[in-house]
């Protein structure tokens, strides 16, 4: 199962969540070792991007570009 991280790499300050692709910190370092927690992992990242978004936030992609403007 390929990793749901598209190198985004920022976090929300309220629940931990990446911008990105929704995991939090402890779970992308799970993700490398324990391919058995992946599937649940990847269960939950809709609902967490959904939630960062319903809350105004720049998801997947689109976070990227808000990520630095010189």
């Amino acid at each position: 199962m390929a990793s749901p991280c598209i190198d985004i790499c920022r976090y929300d300050h309220e629940t931990g969540f990446c911008f990105g692709c929704g995991m939090l910190k402890p779970e992308k370092k799970r993700w490398k070792k324990d391919k058995e927690e992946r599937p649940a992992i990847r269960a939950a990242l809709p609902q967490r991007l959904h939630t960062l978004s319903a809350a105004g936030h720049a998801t997947g992609e689109a976070a990227a570009k808000k990520r630095k403007k010189a």
